[in-house]
């Protein structure tokens, strides 16, 4: 026990001289390390999704993903309302489903997001207000009336992506595929992909309450859109055999949810169990 004690003093006054030698860091260099801590810890549910559905060598989400592209617009109906933009009408006397209730604005204010404030510029200017799951569908062009195909947001991902890039989160590459080129955006920074995926993990194994609404809203809100975007189950694939039962187990009973009942509790986020109603009802 000594000798371990002495070597662990030994270990420090070395560690502190090496210490001395090296300079500080620039105020500036501090700066600019505290901005893309800043960035990366403010991802929104679009980047988190797209992080967790990305293949981390190759820099794209799988092609044969379709439902990626509806569950990314629900995260942006989501999201707008966690930043208290939107919200769903009243329902009066008469308690109305939440199928049936329709998006109106709070706040107009934009959020500095081009994806989101683009979002929010169709929503406002929409009348008659539309329901969560008709805003689904205009924003991912999944419409038959011509007149409003103009509220389709066009090249989600890879506006998404480049978000990550500026965050530095991933990065920038060319890829040949024989017949054509494609831009791509490999993982850059495992670290905050794996912090992503954690939360989910946790979410369901570690920190799981019985009661929904004393889960933490965006965390809940990352489970239900990312199992709509169908990549859900890559955020599983460290878990052991017995945790990835038991975090499936929980995730069906998510699914089980009445969303109406859900919604009418106190402190419930109603846009949110909405948008949830619209993927699972």
């Amino acid at each position: 026990m000594a000798l371990r004690g002495e070597g662990l003093v030994q270990r420090r006054t070395v560690a502190a001289s090496v210490d001395n030698q090296i300079s500080k860091p620039s105020q500036d260099q501090e700066d600019d390390l505290d901005d893309k801590l800043e960035k990366r810890s403010r991802l929104t549910l679009l980047e988190e999704i797209i992080l967790i559905g990305l293949k981390d060598k190759e820099g794209y989400t799988s092609f044969w993903n379709d439902n990626i592209s509806s569950g990314l617009r629900g995260a942006m109906l989501v999201e707008l309302g966690f930043r208290g933009r939107i919200e769903l009408d009243g329902t009066g006397m008469r308690r109305r489903s939440l199928l049936n209730r329709r998006i109106q604005i709070k706040n107009d204010a934009p959020v500095g997001d081009v994806l989101l404030d683009e979002a929010l510029r169709h929503i406002k200017e929409t009348e008659p207000a539309e329901t969560p799951q008709s805003w689904v569908e205009l924003l991912s062009g999944e419409t038959w009336n011509p007149l409003k195909l103009r509220y389709q947001i066009r090249n989600v991902r890879e506006r998404i992506a480049k978000n990550l890039v500026e965050k530095g989160v991933l990065t920038t590459e060319k890829q040949n595929f024989v017949v054509f080129d494609m831009t791509t955006h490999p993982l850059l920074d495992a670290g905050t992909k794996q912090q992503v995926i954690k939360k989910v993990q946790d979410t369901l194994l570690s920190r799981w309450v019985n009661d929904p609404q004393r889960i933490d809203k965006r965390s809940l809100a990352l489970i239900y859109l990312c199992h709509a975007s169908e990549v859900l189950e890559n955020a599983f694939q460290s878990l052991s055999d017995e945790d990835y039962d038991l975090a499936m187990k929980r995730v069906r009973q998510l699914l089980d949810l009445d969303t109406d009942v859900e919604s009418s509790k106190s402190g419930a986020d109603e846009l949110m169990w909405a948008v949830i109603a619209s993927f699972f009802k």
